[in-house]
């Protein structure tokens, strides 16, 4: 069973908070993916990507965080360097579990709905020889946002009947599982432009701060 500390949850919720300050409108489901991959040299690679359901009476399709910044006219550069300080913290938490003698996961998503924030942890052998980064997206928006097939291209339609024949990743192997009491939290847009840096100074200080290996990550569009 993995051990969560006081400083774990306490990560949990600074991710928790990052989330809440980078979506600009009212949601109702979140769901993000992210790995990290241990190389030679200290080098760590890995990919980061998520999706959330914006709030509505009609359905509404989930919207990818890459397609914020053009959506709600936000400065591009200075959005991905948000995603990064995102994708820093989560690689911050893996370090942490490492330290506490937790065994170090792969790949991780982090959803909520409501109330209800989750942690489901994977520690498949990446990069996978049987899946490439594309067809594990793939097979993850198929899981988790429920995309059917008649919204699949063919090659997509392909990849998830390989997956149907053999569904044996994507399994989460650990969960943690607790309510969200955030309140209050201000998005990107409630701020004006001018007071952005000192705004990200101040909110981010400790992810920036933070020592961490090389990182080269895949931004997933």
């Amino acid at each position: 069973m993995l051990k969560h500390t006081q400083k774990i949850r306490e990560m949990y919720e600074d991710i928790q908070r990052k989330l809440y300050y980078m979506i600009p409108e009212k949601w109702d489901k979140f769901y993000l993916y992210a790995s990290v991959v241990e190389r030679l040299g200290a080098l760590q690679t890995g990919e980061l990507f998520f999706y959330y359901i914006p709030k509505g009476i009609l359905k509404r399709k989930p919207i990818n965080v890459y397609q914020i910044p053009a959506k709600f006219n936000i400065d591009e550069e200075e959005y991905s360097k948000i995603v990064e300080l995102l994708y820093n913290s989560i690689k911050s938490l893996r370090e942490e579990f490492k330290q506490e003698g937790n065994k170090p996961w792969s790949n991780i998503t982090i959803s909520i709905e409501g109330v209800k924030f989750k942690v489901e942890y994977n520690y498949d052998i990446l990069p996978s020889q049987e899946y490439n980064n594309d067809e594990r997206h793939i097979i993850w928006k198929y899981k988790y946002l429920k995309q059917g097939m008649d919204s699949c291209n063919r090659d997509e339609r392909k990849v998830l009947q390989r997956y149907f024949q053999n569904p044996d990743i994507l399994n989460p192997e650990d969960e943690y599982e607790a309510g969200i009491y955030i309140k209050n939290i201000k998005n990107i847009v409630d701020y004006e432009t001018a007071g952005y840096e000192s705004i990200q100074n101040a909110e981010y200080v400790a992810s920036k701060d933070n020592k961490t290996t090389t990182n080269q990550i895949l931004y997933r569009k």
